[in-house]
């Protein structure tokens, strides 16, 4: 069975910073691309970093130069590193898994697997 768990939300400040992480079981998780999306209340579900199985890395133009995806295959997870955090920034983070090339990374549609999401509030 598949399971995808977010953790390390919260509350801080702006100008913070939170890492944020995904366990992961049931899924080959080095042979899968891995990405994290946002979507605040009202809002369409926005694409926030994606890592291919080479490392590569993707970032939606929000974030870019302030969150970092990386992920370790040995512990089967991935993290989001956010940083200079902004009250925009408030949203459910979730985890995400697509195996192969069916689409391009930034779509939500593409991906297989999901997690229940954390919540990541920047409130001064």
């Amino acid at each position: 069975q598949v399971h995808l768990s977010e953790s390390g939300g919260g509350l801080v400040q702006p100008g913070g910073s939170l890492r944020l992480s995904c366990a992961t079981s049931g899924l080959p998780f080095s042979t899968y691309v891995w990405g994290w999306f946002r979507q605040a209340p009202g809002k369409r579900r926005e694409f926030v970093a994606a890592i291919r199985r080479t490392d590569g890395t993707y970032y939606g133009g929000a974030v870019k130069g302030r969150f970092t995806i990386s992920r370790d295959n040995a512990k089967s997870t991935v993290y989001l590193q956010m940083n200079n955090l902004k009250v925009e920034d408030t949203a459910g983070y979730y985890c995400a898994a697509v195996g192969g090339q069916k689409g391009p990374l930034t779509d939500a549609l593409v991906y297989d697997f999901w997690g229940q999401g954390t919540q990541v509030t920047v409130s001064s």
